[in-house]
């Protein structure tokens, strides 16, 4: 199969889908790569480096979407791309259908086949294409977090762990999977104290048990994150549906209730974000304030970290693009009902659920495109 792994253009993003060591497994295996020039610049992979793992350096993404049989990228595709997209082109990447309609209705006019790897289910029920990025996104939030809680960056002044005779920050972490215990992690591990939220009992259990002490898991209810919202410093929403819009569990009436100065990270933008006030932003533009409490929605998070994500996110995509590129994407969705999942548009038809729900648009059972 030919593969063309494409420059990323989304604002900031430094990020690549396949580092070299990537490429020359996926040429071991009779695959022909193109790369288009400088898509590694921003993670630290020149050209050269590509053409020593045996890809062909490609001048333009117009050349790759003519010529590949399935392009990949690390976030969805930007709308000077949607008319390169061609009919049947197996486009594999981070897509978000369910927080964007144009990109939607663009994908299904494109009849292309749109695998996400935010649906992609593990065997044992995990989504092993979002983990990676999730575990960078989590512990940045912490990051970030303490960043903008500086006053001279619009927050508080306050230092996430304190200083002896001095209380540390309060953050709150809504959602306790992969971001929220990344987040609550490394918050507590600067000295915060921590409350993690979740609605899953057995989850709590678990948390109870592997977080450190100054972290504590509590179920999540509207009333509990009312009243800790009035007591947070920071507060990290990690929640995810899968492939559907995230809940807003954070309304603007709660905002008002806040201390001045306290600091919003929203990591599940991606997904329409969980706080009401939430809108995407970028590197270069990260945050903006409403009612004087801080908003950080970066949608590319892992972007600000590229040698790191870009590694991490190859370990975890590769043997999916290789099963693929070996036996074609039918087959393998029908043989694994974990890659199933991960088809949302194909062929002009809406297939996962949760993104036909976000637009009232109809869906189709994917076993009728296969």
């Amino acid at each position: 199969m030919i593969i063309g792994i494409l420059k990323e253009i989304k604002v900031a993003e430094n990020r690549v889908c396949m580092t070299p060591a990537g490429v020359e497994i996926m040429r071991e295996n009779g695959h022909d790569i193109l790369v288009e020039s400088d898509a590694g610049t921003g993670s630290g992979f020149d050209d050269a480096a590509y053409r020593e793992a045996g890809a062909e350096i490609v001048a333009t993404p117009q050349e790759i979407f003519r010529r590949a049989e399935m392009v990949m990228h690390v976030k969805e595709p930007q709308p000077s791309e949607y008319p390169l997209i061609r009919e049947g082109q197996i486009v594999f990447t981070y897509f978000h259908f369910a927080a964007s309609e144009q990109l939607t209705k663009a994908m299904i006019k494109s009849k292309a086949v749109c695998i996400a790897y935010e649906t992609i289910v593990g065997a044992d029920g995990s989504l092993p294409l979002l983990t990676p990025m999730s575990e960078v996104a989590g512990r940045m939030a912490a990051q970030e977090a303490a960043k903008y809680a500086e006053r001279t960056q619009g927050g508080r002044g306050i230092l996430l762990g304190g200083v002896p005779g001095v209380q540390p920050a309060t953050v709150l972490v809504l959602g306790g999977g992969t971001v929220g215990t990344h987040a609550a992690q490394m918050a507590a591990g600067l000295g915060a104290k921590v409350y993690l939220l979740d609605t899953s009992l057995d989850r709590l259990r678990h948390l109870s048990e592997v977080m450190p002490k100054n972290c504590f898991p509590l179920m999540s209810s509207p009333a509990t994150v009312r009243e800790l919202v009035q007591k947070a410093d920071v507060v990290i929403g990690a929640v995810l549906l899968h492939g559907a819009k995230a809940p807003k569990l954070v309304t603007r009436e709660m905002l008002k209730t806040m201390k001045h100065g306290a600091v919003l990270v929203d990591v599940a933008i991606d997904q329409g974000g969980c706080f009401e006030t939430s809108r995407p932003t970028t590197h270069s533009e990260p945050i903006f304030e409403v009612d004087g409490v801080v908003h950080y929605c970066v949608a590319n998070m892992p972007g600000a970290v590229p040698l790191t994500s870009t590694i991490a996110l190859t370990n975890a995509t590769l043997p999916y693009a290789l099963r693929i590129a070996c036996q074609g994407w039918r087959e393998v969705a029908r043989n694994d009902p974990g890659v199933r999942a991960g088809l949302n548009v194909v062929n002009g038809k809406v297939t996962y659920a949760g993104v036909a729900e976000a637009f009232g648009l109809d869906s189709t059972p994917v076993k009728d495109v296969l």
